[in-house]
């Protein structure tokens, strides 16, 4: 469970183990007390309606029957605050961290503890400064009778402020100035590496296209070249057909001409002979 969210708020009468809600008028001072108290719940708001159903596991509440109340009363039982002798002032704050939850807490001279119990991720100084402003308005309407009360007996007169406050401080990032600037940083950082990753997608893209315009004009190369060579092959051909074409014309002339002119001048010597002939042949008749 490592969010940001609030769980609940609860409040605690702390006593040494030898001392008792009526040994004295005037409370215990936190200075007296021990390493280990014993503790007494006066209120709880479980501001996450489904918590105490959801279990702690080995985590910060120890066994899952466990009341989560009782579980914190023990944590602050255990580590109780110190160091506090100033009267009405909220002091000796402590953070308790399991791997479900954190438990922060603190009291006054008096022995009236504060708790809350949020995600890992909800900022510590933000629940001290929720414990803080809890404590003023709760010490002045439950002071005396916080002396006294038995187990959980201010419960319902306590909902009304603590349920206040948990809805003031649900949201870290809205009381919490550094919280919001994180939460801008956040923002930005995220925006920039989005902008980032698009950068470099387009530089990729930008050198996939660059490097298909080389391998083009390779290609174009190449084409052209193969064209001026398929250009110079196709004019030989033609070179070498017309040779040919005009070797055949001329082959074919001269089967058709040489016997005609043969045949021609063979005509012509036997057209002189009949001549002479004839001319013989009146030659003889005259004489």
């Amino acid at each position: 469970m490592s969010d940001n969210k609030l769980r609940c708020a609860l409040v605690y009468r702390l006593e040494s183990p030898s001392s008792g809600p009526s040994d004295s008028s005037d409370g215990i001072a936190l200075s007296n007390l021990s390493s280990s108290s014993s503790t007494t719940l006066l209120a709880k708001y479980d501001h996450a309606s489904d918590y105490e159903g959801s279990g702690g596991g080995s985590g910060l509440y120890g066994d899952r029957e466990k009341n989560y109340a009782e579980a914190v009363g023990m944590v602050v039982g255990n580590d109780p605050p110190s160091g506090v002798a100033e009267e009405g002032v909220l002091g000796g704050f402590k953070v308790v961290m399991s791997d479900m939850h954190q438990v922060v807490y603190g009291a006054d001279s008096e022995g009236l503890c504060l708790a809350i119990v949020t995600g890992l991720k909800y900022p510590s100084r933000t629940a001290i400064s929720m414990l803080t402003e809890l404590y003023t308005p709760y010490s002045t309407q439950f002071s005396l009778q916080s002396k006294s009360a038995t187990t959980n007996s201010l419960t319902k007169k306590s909902k009304p402020l603590l349920q206040k406050l948990c809805t003031k401080y649900d949201d870290s990032s809205k009381v919490d100035k550094a919280s919001a600037l994180n939460s801008k940083v956040e923002a930005v950082q995220a925006t920039m590496q989005d902008n980032i990753a698009a950068m470099l997608k387009n530089t990729e893209q930008a050198e996939s296209l660059a490097e298909r315009s080389n391998q083009l004009n390779e290609q174009a190369n190449v084409f052209q070249k193969k064209s001026k060579d398929l250009k110079k092959q196709m004019r030989c051909k033609n070179i070498k057909m017309t040779i040919i074409l005009v070797t055949l014309v001329v082959g074919v002339l001269v089967i058709i001409l040489v016997p005609l002119i043969v045949r021609a001048k063979n005509a012509a010597k036997g057209g002189r002979m009949l001549r002479g002939f004839l001319e013989e042949l009146g030659d003889v008749v005259e004489a």
